[in-house]
């Protein structure tokens, strides 16, 4: 007998390689929503990823040795395209707009080289979409271009700056895990507010603070009267200290529009040691009037004196309207005010946390607002 002929259809969908055709609609339908879905999903997940700028500048972390093995290496060759082909996998943690601002030697930095990092640094941050600014730089001057930024830069928004002690091609080269761990705080909210932080070997370090200690060691960098503000490393930030505690831009900072590297004051560092005499100061009082500096910062012994000599040679200086600030090389610890020297009756600034060499930065800064003595002293008090 024949079975009924409302009942063949699910007889043959028994069969193998046959299904009814409203199956095969609800099954590609069930598909489609799913591919929808997923797609959706990726999209969404793509969307959220932060976007980061990096401004590459060169130094040691796009070095190349002379030869495999070799401790000679040339810094600033590699570009950034290349350091980034080398970390695979990067491009989940955000998305990333890369520039190649410079390709140097960080000892080769100079005020309009600062001044056009800090305005690419300033066009990346001010567009909506990008979270944070990773800057890739030599580890020599980094120091100084952190804090020169510090006093332009006007954002919240994360900003990082790396580099490596070993060159690219060294087989322990730490520049790739540096760049990573940068990138990920950059893209992290919770750096926000910091002001430029210096990263190198898992530590973050405040732009007022740090100072390179070590020629060679990959610790180099220290914070020697605040401490870190916390660690890095790639799978992001964890700060020990909140960012309100970190000082803000002195005098609320400068104008990065109105400044120009052509007309910056220029200031020297002296450095004082046994039986300095006047030599550097006098040579530097008998250049044309157009070739003097506007400012001095004596890189004093201890709390930022020196011999009787050179003392004296600054205070010619003074009376001629040259600007001193007194700043030590000791590293570590404040340069107060008419301590062994007395900075009320001489006119001197005291550079209380500066390094000669921030000090020098911050000075160049305070004269193209100022010559106010007090005006000075209250930046350097801030800072």
């Amino acid at each position: 007998m024949h079975s009924p002929a409302s009942t063949r259809p699910a007889y043959r969908s028994r069969v193998p390689g046959h299904w009814p055709f409203a199956a095969k609609r609800a099954l590609t339908r069930a598909l489609l929503t799913a591919t929808a879905v997923a797609a959706s999903a990726l999209h969404a997940a793509d969307e959220a990823r932060p976007r980061v700028a990096i401004l590459a500048t060169g130094g040691t972390i796009a070095g190349v040795q002379a030869h495999p093995g070799a401790a000679a290496y040339r810094p600033g060759v590699l570009t950034l395209d290349h350091l980034l082909s080398q970390l695979p996998g990067l491009e989940k943690v955000a998305h990333l707009d890369g520039e190649q601002v410079s390709n140097i030697a960080s000892q080769d930095i100079t005020a309009e080289r600062w001044l056009n990092l800090a305005r690419r640094a300033a066009a990346h941050l001010d567009k909506p979409e990008v979270h944070g600014l990773v800057i890739t730089h030599g580890t020599d001057t980094m120091e100084e271009s952190a804090w020169f930024l510090r006093l332009v830069l006007r954002t919240e928004k994360p900003v990082i700056l790396t580099g490596a002690m070993l060159p690219a091609t060294h087989p322990e080269a730490d520049g790739p895990n540096n760049l990573r761990s940068a990138v990920a705080i950059a893209a992290s909210p919770s750096a926000r507010g910091y002001g430029p932080l210096l990263l190198l070997n898992g530590e973050l370090h405040p732009a007022r603070d740090v100072r390179k200690t070590a020629t060679e060691a990959i610790d180099t960098f220290q914070s020697p009267n605040d401490g870190t503000v916390g660690s890095a490393s790639p799978a992001g930030p964890a700060f020990t200290v909140s960012a309100s505690s970190i000082r803000p831009a002195p005098g609320g900072g400068f104008d990065l529009a109105a400044l120009d590297a052509a007309t910056l004051p220029r200031v020297v560092v002296v450095a004082a040691h046994g039986d300095a005499d006047a030599t550097v100061v006098d040579a530097l009082l008998a250049l044309p009037a157009e070739r003097r500096p506007a400012g001095i910062v004596l890189a004093g012994v201890g709390n930022g004196n020196a011999s009787a000599p050179l003392l004296a040679a600054l205070e010619r200086a003074s009376r001629e309207g040259i600007i001193i600030v007194r700043s030590s090389r000791t590293g570590r610890g404040l340069v107060n005010r008419n301590m062994e020297v007395d900075d009320d009756k001489l006119g001197w600034i005291a550079a209380r946390a500066l390094s000669p060499q921030k000090a020098r930065i911050l000075l160049a800064l305070a004269l193209t607002r100022t010559r106010d003595l007090a005006e000075i002293q209250g930046l350097f008090d801030e800072a």
